[in-house]
């Protein structure tokens, strides 16, 4: 498939990486132009403008963005919406929120233009190697990405959820989960810190991963996070909510749902930009494993 990818940041690179590796043909644009000058010598093509981008895209179009929520994402629908005609279609693969993918699909099926919208899981890792993808959308318009994401995606990963939105919101809820396991496996090693024993917290992590109730991806990542930095001391314990917690915990109040253990692991993240703990080194340290979000480096 021939594709245009709006935003070269740590995913939607390594999500052109994967796209190129499996055959498919992808004209990469990103605000920045080293960005687009790095990819064009992995041998995909670039773009310097929309403009540009769109108008080396076949009829229908298809173009997939990976820009940051809110404000990001307008201005790229702004200037692009008019540059498309009938029948082209949007991927949002970023993490805006619902209502607003489902205000926008609204808006571009007027024009007679299609949005999908895709919650990616699995990192930056995952977007290079095969991730977990939740699809929003019509029925039509995901049977016309379905050879294109069961070639991005990691075997069963891949569902189609819903309508326009529902993509969005699954991931949305997925993110609420994480953030409370994240948090909890933040709090354990906290304990083992305070104990009154001499823990060796990644020979402690090593074991949780093989064979254990609590083993996983993030189980993983802790231990690699601990063999980087046994004590996490290059790192405060400062932890930055990028959005998609604070939504579930709101949408749980609107449903009037019961969330205590998402609630209080937002709570604490807000609190860890207040004050250090260890249990917000080690979820700041599984941030940045797995999703390369910045630390707030330990000058002490």
């Amino acid at each position: 498939m021939k594709i245009g990818l709006v935003g070269l940041g740590k995913m939607g690179y390594a999500l052109a990486l994967n796209m190129h590796q499996k055959g498919h043909q992808v004209i990469g644009y990103n605000r920045s132009r080293d960005k687009v000058d790095a990819i064009k010598k992995e041998g995909i093509t670039g773009a310097f403008s929309l403009e540009d981008l769109v108008k080396q895209l076949d009829k229908p179009r298809v173009l997939w963005m990976m820009v940051p929520a809110g404000d990001p994402v307008e201005e790229v629908l702004r200037i692009l919406a008019p540059l498309l005609d009938e029948g082209d279609m949007i991927i949002d693969g970023g993490n805006s929120n619902y209502k607003d993918t489902l205000r926008r699909a609204a808006a571009l099926e007027e024009l007679g233009i299609s949005m999908v919208d895709i919650g990616t899981s699995g990192g930056i890792e995952g977007a290079r190697k095969g991730a977990c993808m939740m699809v929003g959308g019509s029925n039509d318009d995901y049977h016309r990405l379905e050879s294109l994401l069961q070639d991005l995606c990691i075997e069963d990963g891949l569902a189609h959820v819903g309508p326009a939105g529902a993509g969005h919101y699954v991931k949305m809820i997925h993110n609420g989960i994480e953030y409370g396991m994240m948090q909890a496996i933040g709090e354990g090693f906290e304990i083992l810190k305070e104990s009154p024993f001499e823990v060796d917290y990644g020979k402690v992590a090593q074991v949780w991963r093989h064979g254990s109730v609590i083993r996983g991806w993030l189980m993983d990542l802790t231990h690699k996070a601990f063999v980087e930095d046994p004590e996490l001391s290059s790192i405060k314990g400062v932890v930055h909510a990028s959005g998609e917690g604070l939504w579930s915990v709101q949408e749980a109040l609107e449903l009037s749902v019961p969330v205590p253990v998402m609630s209080a692991s937002l709570f604490t993240r807000y609190r860890s930009q207040q004050q250090d703990t260890f249990s917000g080194k080690v979820v700041a340290g599984l941030r940045n494993q797995f999703g390369g979000h910045a630390t707030v480096k330990d000058e002490s």
